[in-house]
């Protein structure tokens, strides 16, 4: 069952590069200019990498399901899926996985995006842990964590400077 969960991701990460791409042609045809673009491929790497990792660790070290982790970490994944696609709806055609900004257009204040400026990128850290864990992958969800920190200190400057954030909440 857990390789089908992480199939499902998997599936769920072609679902949001398909509306990426169609919300990224939008935005170019009404103006939209991209900024940091030298991230992107590594973060397309880690996150592959994530889903590479969950399946060979389980697979070529034997983890354990453990009910009380499994099941734990499991209801936080499909906590972070739920934020995401909350993100996802919130910004509409705004939202990509490119950092694609329109002219003169308001910064979103609704939503999850009342509380924090990349509220998705919760989500992204919570499924980074969880995933994993659901079936004992410590090595995976270490790793990718530290990866993927190391990732959103550039993507979050990126985002930060495209659309103009001068105040401390983050």
């Amino acid at each position: 069952m857990y390789y089908l969960l992480i199939a499902a991701v998997g599936l769920e990460r072609i679902v949001e590069l398909v509306v990426s791409k169609r919300n990224a042609r939008w935005a170019f045809a009404h103006g939209g200019k991209e900024f940091g673009r030298g991230h992107y491929p590594a973060m397309v790497a880690i996150h592959l990498a994530l889903l590479l990792g969950c399946v060979l660790e389980v697979w070529l070290l034997d983890r354990p399901f453990l009910p009380w982790l499994g099941w734990t970490m499991l209801a936080v994944v499909v906590a972070a899926q739920a934020l995401r696609w909350w993100c996802i709806a919130t910004l509409g055609k705004r939202w990509n996985t490119l950092v694609i900004v329109l002219p003169e257009a308001p910064l979103v204040r609704i939503g999850p995006y009342r509380w924090l400026h990349h509220p998705n990128y919760v989500a992204v850290v919570a499924e980074g842990i969880a995933l994993p864990l659901v079936h004992s992958a410590w090595i995976t969800a270490v790793v990718f964590t530290v990866a993927n920190a190391l990732l959103l200190t550039v993507r979050i400057r990126v985002e930060n400077a495209a659309l103009g954030y001068t105040d401390a909440r983050l």
